[in-house]
Formats: structure tokens, C-alpha cells, sequence
């Protein structure tokens, strides 16, 4: 038995580089994304600012799963992710490291099993763990009072 799964979207040009992504057998909204200007006109947004937003989510929603797992109802994250970008050899313009810091709103000690819980979120999700593979990703996490909890380094 195989534990594959598909997701599916479309895209249809609109105009320029604006384009709707419609998320196949879903009944979410469709998404319009455009390239930012002067190439495009900031209808939406880009491909770059879409990974970023996904892995920054993901991190973001397996923190929450983690700590929840061990019976805690954290308060809401807060969440700041940049991407950095460097031309190639060729001169093409590439994501080169992504950065995500998540804020907790309570302070680590009053947190259940928080050392658990940090060590295994990163691994739970499936856009940062997946998007590592070419693309370092160095991960902090903060406690409620602004104490550094969690640190990953580009690349692990």
C-alpha cells in the first residue's frame, strides 16, 4: 500500500504575467499571482513570495501541531520569514537561503514537553523539510518572553 498523494492546481493567464491559480477539487477561492513590477503589476503574488509564504506556514502550523501534540494550547505565533535572493553563474536570479524566525506568545517554561515539541516540529513539515533538499533553510524559535528556545542552521 502506498502512501502517495497528488495535489493538483491550475493556472490560467489572465494577463501579462498575472495569472488565477485555481486549486483543483478544493473549494478554495482561486488566487491571482503576477509577477512584481516593472515585469508585471503586482496583481497578486509572485512565485518567490508564494515558497516563502509556504514554507513559513508549514513551520509555522508544525510548531503548532507539536506543541498541541503535547497538550499545550499555545498562544498565536507570530511568524517573520526572508528569503534571500543572488544571481548564478549564468546571471539568473535565485533563492540562495530562506530564514524563519517564529515568535511563541508564552514564555518556554510554561509550555509542556517544550523541548519535545521543538526538537521534532521542523520534521513534521512537509514544504520545509521537502524544499531543503536545494534550498537552505535556518529556522529560530523565541519564547513568549523573546528568549531563543530553538535554532536550526542553514542547511540542516
Amino acid at each position: 500500500m502506498s502512501d502517495e498523494q497528488t495535489i493538483e492546481l491550475s493556472l490560467e493567464q489572465v494577463n501579462d504575467y498575472e495569472f488565477r491559480v485555481r486549486f483543483d477539487g478544493t473549494a478554495l477561492p482561486d488566487l491571482a499571482t503576477d509577477e512584481s513590477a516593472p515585469l508585471g503589476h503586482d496583481a497578486g503574488p509572485n512565485p518567490s513570495r508564494l515558497l516563502l509564504a509556504g514554507v513559513a506556514n508549514c513551520l509555522a502550523a508544525s510548531l503548532t501541531f507539536a506543541l498541541r501534540k503535547f497538550h499545550n494550547q499555545p498562544g498565536a505565533l507570530k511568524v517573520k520569514a526572508r528569503a534571500h535572493m543572488a544571481r548564478n553563474a549564468n546571471r539568473r536570479l535565485r533563492i540562495t537561503g530562506i530564514d524563519v524566525d517564529l515568535q511563541l506568545a508564552d514564555p518556554a517554561a510554561a509550555l509542556q514537553h517544550v523541548e519535545r515539541a521543538l526538537a521534532q516540529f521542523e520534521d513534521f513539515c512537509i514544504v520545509t523539510e521537502s524544499v531543503r533538499a536545494g534550498i537552505p533553510v535556518a529556522v529560530q524559535v523565541r519564547d513568549g518572553q523573546g528568549a531563543l528556545v530553538h535554532a536550526t542552521a542553514s542547511g540542516t
